[in-house]
């Protein structure tokens, strides 16, 4: 995945998920290695269900994917690991991206006249 191959809407929703710190350090340590659900909650010190919750937005998002194995014992385990991906953000590929854009940048008020006495 590059930022040249996304959407104006796409690259947001990318740089919206990884502007949590959670999520930065969960796609850290997922670039060292994979790692289920379990170790990678120990290993960052937050809940399963915390984690889980930013494991899906980074799965939405297209840089993690998941799959179920079967360990030794028969246990099914979710494994997560970090998509290939590069994004450089230079003003021309955010005009690029911006052209895009279906998404609706403005404030509530936008298409609203405002009446001053």
């Amino acid at each position: 995945m590059s930022a040249s191959g996304l959407t104006g809407d796409e690259l947001i929703a990318v740089l919206a998920t990884l502007a949590n710190p959670h999520r930065l350090r969960v796609v850290a340590v997922l670039a060292r290695e994979r790692n289920y659900v379990s170790r990678l909650a120990r290993e960052l010190g937050i809940s399963r269900p915390l984690l889980q919750v930013h494991l899906r937005k980074l799965e939405a998002a297209g840089l993690v994917s998941s799959h179920l194995e079967l360990s030794e014992d028969g246990k099914a385990m979710k494994f997560y690991e970090v998509n290939p991906f590069r994004f450089t953000l230079t003003p021309e590929a955010l005009q690029e991206a911006a052209r895009t854009l279906r998404i609706s940048g403005g404030s509530e008020r936008d298409g609203q006249e405002e009446s001053q006495v």
